[in-house]
């Protein structure tokens, strides 16, 4: 039995050195020290040997136990460790080769715009609404006070679906939308996509973005509409920025006006931008016709309103010095990382 514990022991220790995986490893030590393994085997049949084998036999047994344990934890950690080892060289990284760069997202610049306009409004008390893409001819021209033969609405042609659904040539849908929807008094500005009939140019665009704005309360007047959109102006464009009206004519104002902001590049002086006047045009506004005030039943003897709009895209070339529409659609990255 002295030979077979020997014999053992020297078979063990081969194949604990011959091991490169964790699984050869567990095996050896099943084999040997498991419930049916062979050391395992002859400490249990001790109980079968005389006082004196049990004196012999006993401490080689438990000796070669202690020292295969031994063999078997540390071979262990050898694999363990020249896995981790090889798993390091694998994934080596190179610190001398250049790294990745990252870069962070720009918002585009008319969404920067639409944000400072919707920031200047909410301080004002305006809440922020939007529409469908696609409405009722209705709501784009008849609600708005333009019938089917009205001239304005070959100024504004857009694109339909049917002779009842179009694509919004404005904002302005959504007056018509909240009138019908809403009890007076209300305040809201409506930013969003529209669509018109026009070859692409560098001031025009058959898609293009606006900011429409309505006020329905109690003595709304010129005055207010003047003073609102005077503070927006110097909001925008800077403290020292002035504004002109100028009367003109809309459907669905009585009396409408064109407003006009001193050039913030030359301060009025006159230059290319304002094209010598001192001046530039930025928006269209009035007071609301009593015709589209009470499109949803509203009293008009005890409510007015003023209402206004506004080209995304026009204040945003103003602002950031843009002299092409289309510069704005062409998803050029260098163009777009101007406005971090």
């Amino acid at each position: 039995m002295q030979e077979r514990i020997a014999e053992i022991l020297s078979e063990a220790k081969e194949r604990l050195a011959c091991a490169t995986e964790k699984k050869e490893v567990d095996d050896i030590r099943v084999a040997i020290l498991g419930k049916k393994g062979q050391l395992t085997e002859i400490l249990r049949g001790m109980g079968g040997l005389s006082k004196e084998e049990k004196k012999q036999i006993g401490p080689l047994a438990n000796k070669a136990k202690n020292e295969l344990e031994q063999l078997i934890n540390k071979k262990f950690d050898d694999v363990k460790e020249a896995a981790k080892n090889a798993q390091f060289k694998k994934e080596k990284i190179d610190v001398t080769e250049p790294g990745r760069e990252f870069r962070m997202g720009v918002k585009h610049p008319i969404t920067l715009v639409a944000e400072e306009i919707s920031k200047i409004f909410k301080d004002l008390g305006y809440e922020v609404v939007q529409g469908p893409l696609a409405d009722t001819v209705y709501r784009a021209f008849d609600g708005l006070n333009s019938p089917a033969n009205h001239p304005s609405r070959d100024l504004t042609d857009t694109f339909y679906f049917n002779e009842d659904i179009c694509l919004r040539p404005h904002t302005s849908t959504m007056q018509v939308r909240t009138l019908e929807e809403r009890e007076a008094p209300f305040r809201i500005v409506s930013l969003g996509r529209c669509f018109r009939c026009d070859t692409p140019d560098a001031t025009h665009s058959p898609i293009f973005h606006q900011c429409e704005g309505l006020i329905v309360d109690e003595g709304i007047s010129m005055t207010d509409l003047k003073g609102t959109l005077d503070l927006m102006a110097k909001q925008l464009f800077g403290p020292d920025t002035k504004t002109k009206f100028r009367p003109h004519h809309f459907p669905f104002t009585e009396p409408s006006a064109e407003m006009d902001v001193s050039c913030f590049k030359c301060g009025g002086k006159g230059c290319s931008v304002c094209k010598g006047s001192g001046w530039i045009e930025i928006l269209g506004c009035g007071e609301t016709h009593p015709n589209v005030v009470g499109l949803g039943g509203i009293d008009t003897e005890k409510y007015t309103a003023f209402a206004f709009g506004m080209g995304l895209e026009r204040i945003a070339m103003l602002k950031y010095g843009v002299d092409d529409i289309r510069l704005f659609y062409e998803n050029d990255m260098r163009f777009i990382r101007q406005f971090r």
